[in-house]
């Protein structure tokens, strides 16, 4: 679904991406773990054009997408939660996640003035698409709840909820067990794994290791931006220099 050859991204003197290639592999759980510091957000921030890379080339399910911006990547199917959820806060659940299906609305400045019949068709399925993104993270029940009330692990789902109401074809999460307890963990992974069999594709990054190993079909490793390993679980618990750099002997395969 997206191949990425060769990708840098510097800051000034910084090389916060180093050649990177790598695929994201179409119906699996992708997943990118390392330290901290090693470019695994500034990476994500490249494919879903947040920021443009210095060289290199990423195409999304065919197309060419180097340099695109962020809205033009979304519109092609590409949406993403980021580590800290920001939501309306004054505003309920359903109304941040009607926000997210603007995406695919076509009306414009004159519907709004003219209160015109597309304008009421389309917020009519923005609401639709929100009701229906939140019954699938399983927060139907707090639709109308005002978004600061909510507790942490809902605001986790609700950030998964407003990403799917764009309709995309790949997700990108960013750490998005950050912050919540061992149950909520298992909650979110199944979580993720809903969303792959319901057809969707999914790029994870994470630091709680016991959740990626037993969740993804796929890992790369990065260390100071440089891409250092690639493989399975089974493959990446094993491998000497990915012990070394980041998972320490205690997640060695045994």
């Amino acid at each position: 679904m997206l191949q990425i050859e060769q990708l840098n991204k510097r800051f000034g003197g910084l090389h916060a991406v180093r050649d990177v290639s790598t695929t994201i592999e179409k119906g699996k759980i992708n997943a990118i773990i390392g330290p901290n510091g090693a470019g695994k957000t500034t990476f994500f921030n490249l494919i879903s054009g947040a920021i443009k890379p210095t060289s290199g080339r990423i195409v999304f399910d065919g197309q060419d997408v180097t340099g695109m911006r962020a809205d033009q990547v979304a519109q092609l199917g590409v949406s993403r939660t980021f580590q800290a959820t920001s939501l309306f806060e004054r505003a309920t659940v359903l109304d941040n996640l009607i926000v997210g299906h603007r995406l695919r609305t076509r009306s414009g400045l004159m519907d709004v003035l003219l209160g015109s019949k597309r304008l009421k068709e389309e917020e009519a399925r923005c609401r639709e698409k929100a009701r229906e993104a939140l019954d699938f993270v399983g927060l139907s029940h707090v639709a109308h709840r005002i978004a600061a009330d909510i507790s942490q692990e809902e605001r986790k789902r609700v950030a998964f909820a407003l990403a799917l109401s764009t309709e995309p074809k790949l997700v990108l999460l960013d750490e998005p067990a950050g912050g919540v307890n061992p149950e909520e963990t298992v909650g979110l992974a199944e979580l993720i794994r809903k969303m792959v069999r319901s057809g969707l594709t999914v790029c994870l990054i994470e630091h709680k290791m016991n959740m990626i190993m037993n969740l993804a079909d796929k890992i790369m490793v990065l260390s100071y931006g440089e891409k250092i390993a690639e493989g399975t679980p089974a493959e990446i618990r094993s491998n000497p220099v990915v012990i070394e750099a980041y998972l320490g002997s205690e997640h060695a395969a045994a």
